[in-house]
């Protein structure tokens, strides 16, 4: 499927634009209010599967957050598990977390117990992570996460098998807001509204 990610919340003409240009998924924060410039809102979830896409979460507040480990994790699953219920996220569905930085192996250890803590609260849902292909790799090797969606940025031009996602090209122009486009092969944990 092609979809796309992006800070810019979607109103319901953005949405339905979207949607005619042959945009399949949409991938939006979730994050707590203070973020409200990027924060995904019930309202817009609802313009985003009315207009007959899905919707993927993720979560992050600042780029290298993971590095900081389990403390952070614990906290930001708390933030985005509320999140979640707030605008009705169904169970069994994933909330990614993001690696936005390029993660070196002597942050591994610190990003699996950030995840791993993250997964402990947020119940009935299923934990991701967005990163490079080391760092998918080396968390589907370590068991850190259900479903893995890589950015082609850090990644020397690989790809990894265990990506559901891939994003391939940040910084497009698509319905009158800055866009980064993916494409997803399965397993994505993504949603509509029910």
């Amino acid at each position: 499927m092609e979809g796309i990610d992006c800070a810019t919340p979607l109103n319901a003409r953005t949405a339905r634009a979207l949607a005619d240009a042959g945009v399949e998924f949409v991938c939006r924060y979730l994050v707590p209010a203070r973020y409200a410039w990027k924060r995904l809102t019930g309202d817009e979830a609802e313009y985003i599967t009315g207009a007959g896409m899905q919707i993927g979460s993720v979560f992050e507040t600042t780029a290298n957050r993971a590095a900081a480990g389990a403390a952070a994790g614990q906290a930001d699953g708390v933030a985005a598990y509320k999140e979640a219920q707030l605008i009705c996220q169904p169970k069994d569905t994933a909330i990614y977390f993001a690696v936005d930085y390029d993660a070196q192996p002597a942050d591994y250890d610190a990003i699996e117990a950030y995840l791993r803590a993250a997964e402990e609260q947020i119940p009935g849902y299923r934990v991701g992570v967005y990163g490079s292909y080391t760092v998918v790799e080396e968390m589907a090797h370590r068991g850190a996460a259900w479903h893995f969606w890589q950015t082609y940025a850090w990644s020397g031009g690989k790809k990894s098998k265990a990506a559901n996602i891939y994003q391939h090209k940040n910084d497009v122009s698509m319905a009158g807001i800055g866009v980064d486009l993916n494409k997803s092969f399965g397993n994505e944990g993504f949603w509509y509204v029910e």
